[in-house]
């Protein structure tokens, strides 16, 4: 079983990345001091003193690698998530020499000597990790190194769990059976069944050679979670608890301690952060200034062309709900004849529509009606990047038809945002729309901001389904 070999295995993995710590810090040593490139007469220390300084590093490391959770079993972790780990220790450790080296006055040791450790250990640390993972992979796929779990409730999260273990077979999971009192025995899901109902639990557990015991009970079923962990836990099994909330808490939840106290936080916002709150209103301010001084011209233009195609005025504001579902007037330019408020809020516009002018029509299609909202922005009813603002009464709508459509409301609505770089303009799906909004609030990054703009820029100004 893993649980047997785990300690072996942890052990085995210390002693090779002492290996790598040492074995990189003497090939550093040699390149610097003893190799091709090395210069006649430089490192004015002994060697041996060189040498003794692995006494402190090899355990500083490997304390650091623990610290970083690096031998704590993840066979659901990604390479890029372990490779990021692997540079902030090996960015930490040599942070943490130079400072030793600074404390204790050492001065004629070699600075050249640390970076080059740096980047060799770097480098053998990552080549043994990703040839650890290729291994496991491969010895899972032979039907070895497997961990076998019994899952304690049939629910949307035993299903999602599944998914998503047979979807990933190099996690080396296996899912052995259902416990449930709900659904009868034999009942299967994608190859996995229902064994029986839980009390058959203290039966089960001696007949199979179980790793996990997951707990995925349905909602309905949370009042029996206390008798059913204590049932679990009686048998000596490792049980960890997955809850079927998913459609409550789509994305990554994240935990607050409360004096001893986890709190679950049913939506992670990063823009509720004043420091993000501040540093994307200052992009948005000095980017639409730059856009309004530096469009001028275009904007001028547009404004005599839209003058001399029809009769009415030159910009068209329409009521859009914003940031904490206050309303705002929302500009654009005239891209339609002049029509009654009655008129316009029958719906959107269609394929063909005689309303459309037909410098409106060449507006729309390349999103030069929408620079306008600049002075939105720099007002502050908008964002440079955001989810689209909608009119009042199709708010009213969509919040009692759509799931979380409200959230979109805990930020200021953009000029461009996630769902329109991604094709979700127009005549095309809410609900698909507001599935990419509420991916870039509960992700926001100045990074993901720039992508967004950038993205705008390639593929985001055209918009075929804009009529």
């Amino acid at each position: 079983m893993i649980k047997d070999n785990q300690k072996y295995f942890n052990g085995l993995h210390v002693l090779i990345d002492a290996l790598a710590v040492t074995g990189s810090y003497l090939l550093a040593w040699y390149l610097k001091f003893e190799g091709p490139f090395s210069q006649e007469g430089i490192g004015a220390l002994e060697q041996s003193f060189y040498f003794s300084a692995l006494y402190f590093l090899v355990p500083g490391f490997l304390v650091l690698y623990y610290s970083f959770k690096l031998y704590t079993p993840k066979r659901a972790q990604t390479l890029e998530k372990e490779i990021i780990d692997i540079v902030k220790v090996n960015t930490m450790g040599a942070a943490g020499i130079f400072m030793c080296i600074a404390v204790f006055k050492i001065e004629d040791f070699s600075r050249g000597l640390i970076f080059i450790f740096y980047v060799i250990n770097v480098i053998i640390t990552l080549l043994f990790r990703i040839t650890l993972r290729t291994s496991l992979r491969y010895v899972r796929k032979r039907g070895y190194n497997l961990k076998h779990i019994l899952l304690v409730g049939y629910s949307r999260a035993a299903e999602e769990y599944i998914n998503r273990i047979q979807a990933n077979p190099q996690w080396g999971y296996v899912v052995r059976g259902i416990l449930d009192n709900h659904v009868p025995a034999g009942t299967g899901y994608r190859g996995v069944k229902v064994l029986g109902t839980i009390e058959n639990l203290e039966v089960v557990l001696p007949l199979s050679q179980l790793d996990e015991i997951a707990v995925t009970l349905s909602l309905s079923d949370y009042q029996n979670l206390e008798q059913i962990v204590n049932l679990c836990e009686k048998s000596g099994v490792h049980t960890k608890f997955i809850p079927d909330y998913h459609s409550l808490i789509p994305n990554e939840a994240y935990t607050e301690d409360l004096n001893g106290l986890p709190v679950i936080n049913i939506r992670y916002v990063p823009l509720t952060n004043i420091l993000n709150r501040l540093v994307k209103r200052t992009v948005d301010i000095i980017g639409s200034l730059i856009g309004l001084i530096f469009l001028s011209p275009l904007l001028l233009l547009l404004a005599i062309l839209v003058k001399c195609s029809s009769k009415g005025p030159i910009i068209f504001k329409q009521e859009r709900v914003g940031l904490h579902n206050k309303k705002f007037y929302m500009y654009k330019f005239r891209s339609m004849e002049v029509q009654t408020k009655e008129a316009e809020k029958k719906g959107w516009t269609t394929k063909d529509d005689p309303r459309v002018t037909p410098i409106g029509r060449l507006m729309r299609r390349t999103s030069l009606d929408e620079l306008p909202q600049l002075w939105n922005i720099l007002v502050g009813d908008m964002s440079i990047v955001g989810p689209r603002p909608e009119r009042p009464q199709f708010v009213e709508k969509f919040k009692e038809e759509i799931p979380r459509y409200m959230i979109k409301h805990q930020v200021r609505p953009g000029l461009t945002g996630w769902a329109q770089v991604n094709g979700y303009r127009g005549d095309t799906s809410i609900r698909r729309r507001i599935e990419c909004d509420l991916y870039y609030i509960e992700n926001w990054s100045m990074v993901l901001d720039i992508k967004i703009i950038f993205m705008t820029f390639f593929k985001g100004f055209v918009n075929e389904n804009a009529y």
